[in-house]
């Protein structure tokens, strides 16, 4: 939306990072079978400028799970809005969630 973009039209990065945050919290969390939360935001590669109008394609692969926590491969696609519809990879980044309890403490992930 345009309130979420600077005065060139180009999408902020935070705002790009949150909806990044969104979709690695909803794979980590479904792995985890319970809640999750964000402790480190690793290699994050800004490649292209997201504009206003373009649909974004937010993919997520596991990296590794540990103990208590999940490791996600996020990658950004924006399907641009002229110019046929092509796709464009926009970012990436590894994010890593931890398994929390009902306190906010950190708790083991349960295997299958």
């Amino acid at each position: 939306m345009p309130a979420d973009t600077n005065q060139y039209g180009d999408i902020f990065g935070g705002w790009l990072l949150g909806q990044m945050d969104i979709a690695g919290g909803i794979f980590a969390a479904a792995l985890a079978r319970g809640r999750t939360a964000t402790v480190a935001v690793d290699a994050m590669t800004f490649r292209k400028p997201v504009f206003v109008g373009n649909v974004m394609c937010i993919y997520t692969d596991l990296v590794r799970i540990g103990k208590t926590s999940i490791t996600v491969h996020v990658s950004v696609w924006a399907q641009r809005r002229f110019g046929g519809g092509q796709f464009v990879h926009v970012t990436e980044a590894d994010v890593t969630m931890v398994a929390v309890d009902d306190e906010f403490k950190p708790t083991p992930i349960q295997r299958k």
